[in-house]
């Protein structure tokens, strides 16, 4: 499986994003994708999860309420709905693939990475 993600760039707090995540490859929407971001110097954290069995979406706690991920079967291509954007939310945004249709949020159940898409949130 191939990933690609993209829709990242500069916006203002409160602002909005939509990164997309297109996937190529004979079974991806047999994977579950997750969203994970990276801020300069710390590390990779669990951002949100859309199974593949149900679409069932999990999100970490500093972006509930904020952030929505949906897929696209037809496309191959899941979204990440950025609203209410603090300047925390800055860095680089990675989507990824996982085989299991169960919540993962460890990056080591994710077997496919895109290359990720900086999201830069100004005060």
């Amino acid at each position: 499986v191939q990933l690609q993600a993209s829709g990242g760039g500069l916006v203002q707090a409160g602002g909005s994003l939509r990164l997309s995540c297109a996937a190529s490859g004979r079974t991806s929407t047999s994977y579950s994708m997750g969203w994970f971001r990276q801020a300069p110097g710390k590390e990779r954290e669990f951002v949100g999860w859309i199974s593949y069995r149900d679409r069932s979406t999990r999100y970490g706690d500093s972006v509930k309420g904020r952030f929505a991920i949906s897929r696209d079967n037809a496309k191959s291509t899941v979204y990440l709905q950025m609203n209410s954007l603090k300047p925390e939310d800055t860095g680089v945004y990675y989507c990824a693939a996982s085989p299991w249709y169960q919540l993962k949020t460890g990056t080591p159940e994710y077997d496919y990475w895109g290359q990720g898409t900086q999201v830069t949130v100004s005060s």
